[in-house]
């Protein structure tokens, strides 16, 4: 097990954790209904956003970050930047970057990895991502993987971050020399289960509007009342042909 150097740890989390406060900022623009900024002005937040995050020490907002949260995964870190220059090209709000199958994924192996990290599952899995055998030969796998996804252009953006995030633990051993952390955050567990939560909202809501079409239409009001009418005058009717026939 080999652990990164400390100077390049602090450097990644301030780096890191300035492109998620970056992100943050422009999915709360996404989502407040406010006049889209000029480019200028959201260049300069950007700026002030990594600045202040590269002062020295506690002066710097990752410095409490790190405390609280460790540091965000290589793969968070990629989604980011993807999610960042999504925003930049003037697809506000546009394609997801955080795909289904990649979503899944990222629940699943969080769900697994945070039981046995609770003691509920125990079987180490955690701390195979320190191994000497299994944790390289799994990055191996997983580069060549995106790197043939990267070729087919198959979710290339998607596949070039996880290619970075394998890339940052194979060469710099980043963020904490374990594989798993380099693939996986709270944070970055929390935003695939929301996106399949929303993904799982609008299914549901698109099955309820298809089969709302096929229900036949309610009749008016006005021909409720005449088939009312019709159906009281019925009987009636027929007695009173019954006695005159009588």
């Amino acid at each position: 097990m080999s652990l990164p150097d400390l100077a390049s740890q602090i450097v990644y989390g301030r780096l890191a954790w300035a492109t998620v406060a970056a992100t943050l900022l422009l999915a709360l623009l996404d989502v407040v209904p406010v006049r889209r900024l000029p480019q200028r002005l959201l260049a300069g937040l950007l700026a002030a956003i990594f600045v202040l995050f590269m002062l020295p020490g506690a002066a710097s907002p990752a410095y409490w970050l790190t405390l609280a949260f460790h540091y965000p995964s290589g793969l968070l870190f990629g989604c980011c930047v993807l999610k960042l220059r999504q925003h930049w090209d003037g697809q506000r709000g546009g394609g997801a970057v955080m795909m289904p199958p990649l979503a899944a994924a990222i629940a699943v192996s969080g769900v697994i990895l945070y039981l046995d990290a609770m003691g509920l599952l125990t079987q180490g899995y955690y701390y195979a991502g320190f191994g000497p055998t299994a944790a390289p030969l799994v990055a191996l796998l997983g580069a060549g993987g995106c790197a043939l996804a990267v070729v087919r252009n198959t979710a290339r953006p998607q596949a070039g971050a996880l290619l970075t995030a394998i890339l940052l633990f194979s060469l710099l051993r980043l963020p904490t020399g374990n594989l798993w952390d380099t693939l996986l955050d709270p944070l970055l567990w929390g935003w695939a289960v929301a996106s399949l939560a929303a993904l799982a909202v609008a299914r549901g809501t698109r099955r309820t509007a298809v089969r709302d079409t096929r229900l036949p239409a309610p009749a008016p009001a006005g021909d409720l009342n005449t088939l009312s009418a019709l159906g009281a005058a019925q009987p009636s009717s027929t007695i009173k042909e019954h006695v005159s026939g009588n």
